[in-house]
């Protein structure tokens, strides 16, 4: 009996005889001998398997419930619509987006099977290529914006406004879904030569070396060097204002708005660095492991390294923000 496949790219027959050792995707043989036969499926004990979807199902709620509770906060009080919280609630945006799309790449990588055809692979790689690089985007305005903030606070008014941000927002949106169309589309995933060298039931991007080195250019050492470029100047501000704060209070003298003010910022800096400071731990030795010979259990262990970060940051939220914890 044949049948139709993924709107027409295979036709097989139920296989007679199966091997009970191998497992495969599709336990399928294809009409034509053309086709790729299907991929081989990973071999995991039902404990294994429990485990793993138990940890992917808490994760996933954990990520998109504390991620809901920050855009919930942020958009609900009008006190939080200031152009930092914007930014906060963009990448929250993103987090909550990749907590949602968890279970697919769960799917993906506890079963070592793709089931959902080649055209939603396609578009689930771009998707979760645009999301992990607009959070490292919003991690450099905020970057940008703390920078301001605390190294010119007297023109953070005029330079950094809500429409200035919201516009910025948009921009780093925009910017990396195009990028990462661009990306899986010149890579040749959409291609029919392309498919044909591929098991059927994988998904995967094959990237050319220039592509490897454009990209950790463009999404992950120029972003970095921002980022710890803004961050060590504002340190190194927040360390001087800090001594000049405590030389007063020994003094005994008068502190006024101002520098109570800048004392926030520098505060609010010093949070936001955390976040910044977590999410490079998770990223640098995914990108280092990425162009060096390792097995694929340590990539896809890193990967949900990334993940796990997206439900780490609503935790600095709770930890050092007190305006989180009142609008909870």
């Amino acid at each position: 009996m044949c049948f139709i496949f993924n709107g027409g790219n295979s036709c097989g027959v139920m296989r007679g005889e199966q091997d009970h050792e191998i497992q495969y995707c599709f336990p399928i043989q294809y009409c034509f001998p053309a086709i790729n036969l299907s991929c081989i499926k990973g071999k995991r004990s039902s404990h294994e398997y429990n485990i793993l979807y138990v940890f992917v199902s808490l994760l996933s709620a954990w990520t998109v419930f504390l991620n809901l509770l920050v855009i919930i906060s942020i958009s609900h009080f009008k006190k939080l619509h200031t152009p930092t919280n914007l930014i906060i609630l963009s990448l929250a945006v993103a987090d909550l987006l990749i907590g949602l799309v968890m279970p697919i790449e769960a799917t993906r990588l506890i079963e070592m099977c793709w089931y959902f055809g080649d055209t939603f692979c396609g578009l689930y790689s771009i998707f979760m290529c645009m999301l992990l690089s607009a959070s490292l985007s919003n991690l450099v305005l905020i970057a940008a914006d703390r920078y301001v903030a605390v190294c010119h606070p007297l023109l953070y008014p005029q330079k950094i406004t809500m429409t200035k941000t919201l516009i910025s927002i948009c921009l780093i949106w925009a910017c990396s879904s195009t990028y990462n169309t661009s990306f899986v589309i010149s890579n040749g995933y959409f291609d029919i030569p392309r498919k044909t060298h591929m098991c059927y039931g994988e998904c995967s991007v094959l990237v050319g070396f220039a592509w490897i080195v454009t990209d950790m250019f463009m999404c992950f050492i120029i972003p970095c060097i921002l980022i710890i470029s803004l961050y060590l100047r504002i340190f190194y501000v927040v360390h001087q204002q800090v001594k000049v704060i405590n030389t007063l209070m020994k003094g005994g003298k008068y502190i006024n708005e101002a520098t109570v003010r800048r004392k926030s910022e520098s505060k609010a800096a010093l949070t936001l660095g955390i976040i910044v400071t977590v999410y490079l731990l998770c990223w640098i030795p995914y990108y280092i492991c990425s162009i060096s010979p390792v097995s694929s259990t340590t990539i896809n262990v890193l990967t949900w390294v990334l993940y796990i970060n997206s439900g780490l940051n609503p935790m600095v939220y709770a930890l050092f923000y007190p305006w989180f914890k009142k609008t909870v």
